[in-house]
């Protein structure tokens, strides 16, 4: 991933998506390929960290329903989906919303529920650029933090993270997905943003 936002940290229209690589809000038309990428990098990137009928029960209709869903009727104008794309169509998604947790202030911080690069895509810039545009977005609503569970044992996602100006924020919970597994809530802030870096 380049460092810098330059115009890889632009949100382009679906009509004049860049040659190497853009990001857009998802339309639709994307929820089927959103739900692929979770099936797939829940299964590439996450079978050894979950239960293997968390991995195994994945209901792509049902996530298909659940993205359009998301997409066409958010609960409100802060509840987004980005997609990634490039020449060969759709490769990474994020969704963003407004923080949920007691602690935060759902005016002024905004989480990740989601955030993927389908495998064979990552270390392309999409996911600087997804985080870019995510960061626009919530710096246009007035944010001034960006928040994210992300299982301990996810180094990938940590270090991409870490590397970008995110640390942890000392909150963490145990997730029951068949398992209690452990998670650990990283934050960032975004008055002033970082370049974003691979």
């Amino acid at each position: 991933m380049a460092p810098g936002l330059c115009e890889d940290g632009a949100v382009s229209t679906p009509e004049h998506p860049h040659a190497d690589g853009s990001v857009r809000l998802a339309t639709t038309d994307d929820a089927a390929t959103i739900a692929s990428i979770q099936a797939e990098a829940l299964r590439l990137n996450y079978s050894a960290l979950l239960p293997g009928a968390a991995v195994d029960e994945f209901d792509l209709a049902a996530a298909t329903n659940g993205w359009t869903t998301a997409i066409s009727s958010p609960p409100s104008p802060r509840h987004r989906v980005f997609v990634a794309v490039d020449l060969a169509g759709v490769v990474g998604f994020a969704a963003s919303a407004p923080a949920a947790d007691a602690d935060l202030n759902p005016e002024q911080d905004a989480e990740l529920p989601a955030f993927h690069v389908a495998p064979g895509h990552t270390r392309l810039g999409h996911g600087s650029r997804l985080m870019a545009a995510v960061v626009d977005h919530a710096q246009d609503d007035g944010g001034n933090r960006l928040v994210m569970w992300v299982f301990a044992a996810d180094d990938p996602m940590r270090m991409f993270l870490r590397d970008n100006g995110w640390e942890p924020d000392g909150s963490t919970r145990d997730l029951d997905v068949g398992e209690l597994l452990h998670q650990v809530r990283l934050h960032t802030g975004i008055k002033d943003a970082p370049d974003l870096i691979a």
